[in-house]
């Protein structure tokens, strides 16, 4: 998958292969990101640039260089809400969060927000809400409503075999937040702790992810939601 991290069994028996990526390498290809973006061209499209961020941002975050990260993230982000590119805005916000910084839970809801609101990729959106589930305390109910936000977007935006391999994952999401929130062992158990949280019904998580966007976000959102909403289809 591009976006979600593999299982954590396999990471764990993988994870010195990843440690061991060679530090040349990876500021290899973060001179050759940089000198691309030196070598564009007077009149190029923003867009170009806001590309060549993210793959600096990405690089920069291998590197343990988190506080540059930020800084390609955010630039990036810019660029990208200013062309009205979504699923690169939401990209740019996964590498803040990823970037550990003071506004970096400002940069999740934010991403979690576009991610949802615009039909960008189902896989970057369950992504996005797998950073919350990772972080909420086992006894709150954000996870479970991220949970079951992402399977609700798989279920309406994919197809083929993404949506098989998508659907298995966020089972497997709502399966592991049910065990851990509520000792959930067995599907009777977990029917009635889906309907106890109300998660069966749209109507009534979505507004609860709204709540969870608006605590990581509080005051520091960087985008007119009002204006976004109205270029919208439907409001």
């Amino acid at each position: 998958m591009k976006y979600l991290k593999e299982d954590a069994s396999m990471r764990d028996a993988d994870s010195g292969d990843e440690q061991a990526e060679p530090t040349a390498l990876l500021e290899a290809q973060l001179a050759e990101f940089k000198q691309q973006m030196l070598e564009l061209p007077p009149n190029y499209q923003p867009l170009a640039r806001a590309d060549l961020l993210l793959q600096i941002g990405r690089t920069l975050i291998r590197l343990e260089r988190k506080q540059d990260a930020w800084d390609a993230g955010r630039e990036a982000f810019d660029i990208y809400i200013a062309q009205e590119s979504w699923e690169g805005a939401v990209q740019a916000c996964d590498i803040m969060f990823t970037a550990e910084q003071p506004e970096s839970l400002a940069a999740l809801g934010q991403g979690i927000w576009l991610a949802v609101t615009f039909p960008v990729d189902p896989e970057l959106t369950v992504a996005m809400l797998q950073h919350v589930i990772d972080d909420t305390p086992p006894d709150s109910d954000g996870a479970a409503v991220a949970a079951v936000t992402a399977h609700y977007v798989v279920d309406l935006r994919s197809e083929g075999r993404q949506r098989e391999d998508l659907l298995f994952y966020t089972n497997q999401m709502l399966g592991a937040v049910s065990r851990r929130h509520g000792d959930v062992q067995d599907q009777t158990t977990f029917d009635k702790w889906f309907k106890k949280l109300e998660l069966d019904d749209p109507a009534k998580f979505l507004p609860r992810l709204r709540n969870v966007v608006d605590v990581l976000v509080q005051d520091e959102w960087w985008i007119d939601r009002e204006e976004i909403r109205a270029k919208l289809p439907v409001n």
